[in-house]
């Protein structure tokens, strides 16, 4: 654990105020779920909250399953990292933060097909890996993450079964977020 040399003081209903340094670095915003934990130590530890973290290992096997039925590599991301990959090296892959161009597409609730004339979109903070179809996993009415197709090396575009593929894993998973 890495000590910030912040120190703050609660208030009298209990409060304690994060300091927006550490918001911005660890991405947090207003609204967002928070675990707390405790440790024998006295240690108390927040942690942010991911509905479709507690999905890793099912979006793992959901991954190689997409993975396996289009041979593109398929990452599944929360709000902010991935969570799970297949058909990409783990190492390049897990644990990875999201780039801004994906986590503004989730955020927005929008989907992304990629096309001759469009902007690409890099899912993957400093990669170069380039995003075929992303589509936003939402549950319960908030978003959760993203399911991600990479775009063929070839060159070709997502095809319809594809992306048909893809937002119907998005709509699976957010609804196992609801349950």
């Amino acid at each position: 654990m890495k000590a910030t040399g912040i120190v703050r003081r609660i208030d009298d209903l209990g409060r304690v105020v994060i300091p927006k340094e550490i918001r911005r670095t660890m991405r947090i915003r207003e609204g967002d779920p928070l675990e707390i934990y405790t440790a024998a130590d006295g240690e108390v530890i927040f942690k942010k909250y991911s509905p479709i973290g507690e999905l890793s290992e099912f979006a793992g096997q959901y991954t190689d399953v997409l993975n396996r039925a289009t041979n593109l590599p398929v990452i599944i991301t929360d709000r902010d990292h991935v969570i799970a990959a297949s058909g990409i090296g783990r190492k390049e892959a897990m644990d990875k933060r999201i780039s801004a161009a994906l986590e503004e597409m989730i955020e927005d609730r929008g989907s992304y097909t990629a096309a001759p004339d469009k902007k690409a979109l890099y899912p993957l903070a400093d990669s170069t890996m380039e995003a075929g179809i992303a589509f936003p996993i939402i549950g319960g009415g908030d978003v959760a993450g993203a399911v991600v197709l990479m775009l063929n090396p070839n060159g070709s575009m997502p095809t319809q079964t594809e992306i048909k593929l893809v937002s119907v894993a998005a709509s699976f998973l957010g609804k196992q977020t609801e349950e």
